[in-house]
């Protein structure tokens, strides 16, 4: 590890933000507003926008007219009221003064905020996004090049291996019957549960891991974990890769980010959801 990848310091905090059935208060509801809904729609958070109905984007109109927990006011933000009961707080008007207001009235009661195009008073930062099911990747550049991280995040998109995401969720599955049948944390039984998945996943191609059904993780675990053995998938009722070879050599980089994917899916993926974000100050 070079010396220059033990700096500290000029970086945010790496999170992967729980949302669900948290409120979110949005003020705004134009083209950069309808990006923010979409954002907090897919972390499952009730939302609540303000926003005069001739400020609404079309998308925004969609989300508002949808099947999703949306509370929608036609009208301008009306101070402190509106934030009672609030647990985040986006802004994404064009009125700067009372951008900056509504990020003094959350700050006073701590309240999270984001403010569109004022970084000085935003707590955290958007960035750009892949997302394949519960597998979700943010790219960052610290506020230097945005239109970067956007290449950068079409470059991770196309590399990342196919069948991804339903590996995950079925990885996710697998692990949630297993902490079924050998429950705990940590202790002798904990570590063995982390190994037998990491060499599940790294035994295992994408797309196998995508096709385990209910019989085949049945299968695994009482001929596999039972037996302290990882078995094929031709073992437990399905069909290993015929490409399997050709396809690990036929991309560099394809294969070393495979290297990095599968071990991560013992540790990423939960029983509903698995998620990576590298949040930094991107806007």
């Amino acid at each position: 590890m070079s010396s220059k990848s033990l700096t500290l310091g000029g970086g945010s905090l790496l999170l992967a933000w729980q949302l669900k059935n948290k409120h979110v208060l949005i003020v705004g509801g134009g083209d950069v507003a309808s990006g923010r809904i979409e954002s907090v729609l897919v972390a499952d958070a009730r939302i609540t926008i303000i926003c005069p109905s001739t400020g609404l984007h079309p998308l925004t109109k969609q989300f508002i007219n949808g099947p999703y927990s949306i509370t929608y006011y036609d009208r301008l933000f009306g101070g402190a009221e509106d934030l009672l009961g609030v647990d985040m707080v986006l802004t994404a008007i064009d009125d700067v003064a009372q951008s900056r207001v509504i990020c003094s009235l959350c700050r006073e009661r701590k309240i999270p905020v984001n403010v569109a195009d004022i970084p000085e008073s935003c707590d955290f930062y958007f960035g750009s996004q892949v997302r394949d099911g519960p597998l979700q990747i943010m790219i960052s550049t610290n506020g230097q090049s945005p239109k970067l991280a956007n290449i950068i995040r079409k470059k991770i998109e196309n590399s990342l291996p196919k069948h991804a995401g339903e590996a995950i969720e079925k990885v996710g599955e697998l692990r949630s019957k297993l902490k079924e049948r050998a429950p705990g944390v940590g202790g002798d039984v904990g570590k063995r549960r982390m190994r037998w998945m990491i060499d599940v996943c790294t035994s295992w191609e994408m797309g196998e891991l995508a096709l385990l059904d209910n019989a085949m993780m049945k299968r695994l675990l009482d001929d596999g974990w039972e037996k302290n053995a990882v078995l094929s998938p031709e073992e437990v009722g399905g069909k290993r890769n015929r490409n399997r070879n050709r396809n690990m050599g036929t991309s560099s980089s394809t294969s070393s980010l495979a290297t990095i994917v599968l071990p991560v899916l013992a540790f990423a993926a939960g029983a509903a959801s698995a998620t990576v974000i590298f949040l930094s100050r991107y806007r």
